[in-house]
């Protein structure tokens, strides 16, 4: 159970963002509406992540891997619920979404660099981070600066989403149950 009301006051702000996360998303993030307590932090918040959104020099498919990473080493179910739902959309089969926190039983739904991705952000998500100078030259090596920078910088930015709604008690919206549903098209 969400720690914070997730009934803020109905401020025109939030009624803009609520309508654009519905309109997007199909439902109302319960994030946004914990953030919604304070203008400041919403504003700030949106702001970021449209801007993060734009990143364009990593695979979309590796960012899903390392943000469901570590959301699940973390432990925030709302960020793998949605990031589930979200990797779903984009195509990725549901073996290796299912095989994501149990990554190292499951190596040959990975390719190698899908391996080190993974690997990556759970070193970059340790309390204390383990990554090694061998990990990251690897990854600099198959991707080139501007993504590794990229997936350094959306796997820092799972951890404060993760981090955060852990923290607020935000549990699974029910993403991932609409992907059991085949799309129409």
């Amino acid at each position: 159970m969400a720690r914070i009301s997730l009934d803020p006051p109905r401020t025109l702000l939030y009624r803009i963002g609520a309508w654009y996360s519905r309109r997007r998303f199909g439902a109302v993030l319960e994030p946004a509406r914990a953030l919604a307590h304070h203008r400041k932090v919403m504003l700030t918040d949106m702001r970021f992540e449209m801007s993060v959104a734009r990143w364009n020099k990593l695979d979309p498919r590796l960012k899903l891997l390392a943000v469901m990473a570590g959301a699940h080493l973390i432990g925030c179910s709302w960020c793998t619920d949605f990031g589930y739902w979200e990797a779903h959309r984009h195509g990725m089969p549901r073996e290796k979404l299912h095989a994501v926190p149990d990554w190292r039983h499951h190596r040959e739904a990975f390719t190698a660099l899908e391996q080190d991705v993974l690997e990556y952000a759970e070193a970059m998500t340790e309390t204390r981070p383990t990554v090694t100078d061998e990990l990251a030259a690897r990854l600099i090596g198959r991707l080139g600066e501007p993504a590794f920078v990229e997936l350094t910088a959306i796997i820092a930015v799972e951890n404060l989403r993760s981090r955060m709604n852990s923290a607020f008690g935000l549990t699974g919206q029910g993403f991932s149950d609409r992907c059991e549903v085949p799309s129409p098209a």
